[in-house]
C-alpha cells in the first residue's frame, strides 16, 4: 500500500487529471509578479514541492541550475517527460525535513516553494522555516506562495496567513522584501474565490 507523504493526501490518486491540468499553466504567468527577484545571472535554485517541472522548465531555460524536489513519483516521472533539461536534477524528497535534500550539505541562491506552504500544519511549517532559512545562501532569497480559499475535496490544506509566515521567517533570520497579494492564474480557481499571497524574503549578510 503506498502512504502519502504528509501534505501530498489527494494527489497521487487524481495525478493524471492534474497533469493535464498544470500543463495548462505557463511559467510566466504564474510568476510575473516575483519576477524580478529571480537573479539575471546564472544561479543554483531549488524548486520545492516542483510538481511536473514548469517552473523548474521556466528557471533552467533562464539559465539556472535546478533541484526539483518532488515527493509524488508520477508528477515526478511525467516532469522528466516533459521538461528533458540537463539544467535541471530530480530528487524524491519532501517538507518538512527535507532529509535527502539536507543531507548534500548544498545551498542555493534562490529557494522557491509554490503552492506548497498550506499543506503544513503549525509545527511542520515551524520545522520546515528552519530548513528553507539554513538552505540559503547569504544574499539568497526564498520565494513563497500561500493559497487562501476554498479547500478541494480529499486534499490536506491549512489557512495560513501571511503574518505568521513572515514572522516565522523572521524568527529565522530572514528579511521580508515583497508581500503580495494575487488572484488564481486557473480560471475555475479565480471564479471560486481563490487568492494567493506572495511572499519574498532575502537572507541579509551577515555583518562583517
Amino acid at each position: 500500500m503506498t502512504i502519502d507523504t504528509s501534505g501530498t493526501e489527494g494527489y497521487a490518486e487524481r495525478a493524471d487529471a492534474l497533469i493535464e491540468q498544470w500543463r495548462t499553466i505557463s511559467f510566466a504567468d504564474r510568476h510575473a509578479p516575483i519576477l524580478r527577484w529571480i537573479p539575471q545571472a546564472p544561479s543554483r535554485i531549488v524548486d520545492i514541492g516542483a510538481g511536473i517541472g514548469t517552473d523548474a522548465a521556466g528557471l533552467a531555460a533562464l539559465g539556472h541550475t535546478v533541484l526539483a524536489v518532488e515527493p509524488v513519483d508520477a508528477f515526478r516521472d511525467a516532469a522528466r517527460e516533459l521538461h528533458p533539461s540537463p539544467r535541471i536534477e530530480w530528487l524524491d524528497d519532501s517538507l518538512p525535513d527535507l532529509a535527502a535534500l539536507v543531507a548534500r550539505r548544498d545551498s542555493f541562491d534562490v529557494v522557491m516553494l509554490s503552492a506548497v506552504w498550506m499543506h503544513l500544519d503549525a509545527a511542520q511549517r515551524d520545522r520546515a522555516m528552519r530548513r528553507v532559512a539554513a538552505l540559503l545562501r547569504e544574499g539568497g532569497v526564498s520565494i513563497m506562495s500561500l493559497r487562501h480559499g476554498p479547500v478541494p475535496a480529499g486534499r490536506r490544506m491549512f489557512d495560513v496567513t501571511a503574518e505568521e509566515t513572515i514572522g516565522l521567517a523572521l524568527a529565522h533570520g530572514l528579511r521580508l522584501v515583497r508581500d503580495l497579494r494575487t488572484s488564481s492564474v486557473q480560471p475555475a480557481n479565480r471564479a471560486n474565490g481563490v487568492t494567493w499571497t506572495r511572499l519574498v524574503f532575502e537572507k541579509p549578510a551577515e555583518a562583517a
